[in-house]
């Protein structure tokens, strides 16, 4: 990282309306490294509106505490269940929220995404994604809970995102200009 710049903090959620995960991510060397991941729960007897302004209340905390730069946010996976997929995308929702009142960025991948920038494979498996991300982000033990695993994946599929960017606009930056070539008349 150059003299003098910020590391990336990447705070990324796997929304949900009974466990929403969320984990964080910092870019600051040659590896993306796990700050902090967990899962914010509220009780499941409370009603739907107040399940929401319960994790956007913690949400909040959770961006005042750890001041990240950027918020990547998992997409729902819509199967079959309908109400299922209704209920994440409320909780997506208060998600954005949270984070646009809190003039941060708000970037967006789907599941298969995270799992192909993470495990190299889109249809892998939470057990192959869970020890990849260990691995990259220098972690003695993967999170138990699979929401905060998840969560902590969409940051690092971000980070990889974020990277891979900044090196092509490097590249680009390098590279000599294309010369023109002229034609002559026949």
């Amino acid at each position: 990282m150059p003299d003098g710049a910020q590391p990336a903090i990447i705070l990324g959620i796997d929304p949900g309306t009974r466990f929403t995960g969320w984990g964080v991510v910092r870019l600051d060397g040659p590896d993306p490294r796990a700050v902090d991941c967990d899962v914010i729960a509220p009780k499941a007897r409370l009603p739907l509106e107040q399940r929401l302004a319960y994790i956007f209340t913690e949400l909040g905390d959770i961006i005042a505490r750890f001041a990240p730069s950027v918020v990547a946010v998992e997409e729902p996976f819509v199967g079959e269940n309908v109400r299922s997929a209704m209920a994440v995308g409320e909780a997506r929702t208060v998600a954005m929220l949270a984070a646009t009142l809190a003039g941060l960025p708000v970037f967006h991948y789907p599941p298969a995404r995270v799992k192909q920038m993470v495990a190299g494979y889109g249809q892998g498996e939470k057990s192959q994604v869970r020890e990849m991300l260990r691995l990259q982000l220098g972690m003695e033990t993967a999170p138990e809970d699979l929401n905060a695993s998840d969560a902590l994946a969409v940051a690092l599929c971000h980070a990889m995102h974020h990277r891979a960017g900044t090196l092509i606009a490097a590249a680009d930056a390098a590279a000599p200009a294309p010369r023109q070539v002229r034609r002559r008349a026949i």
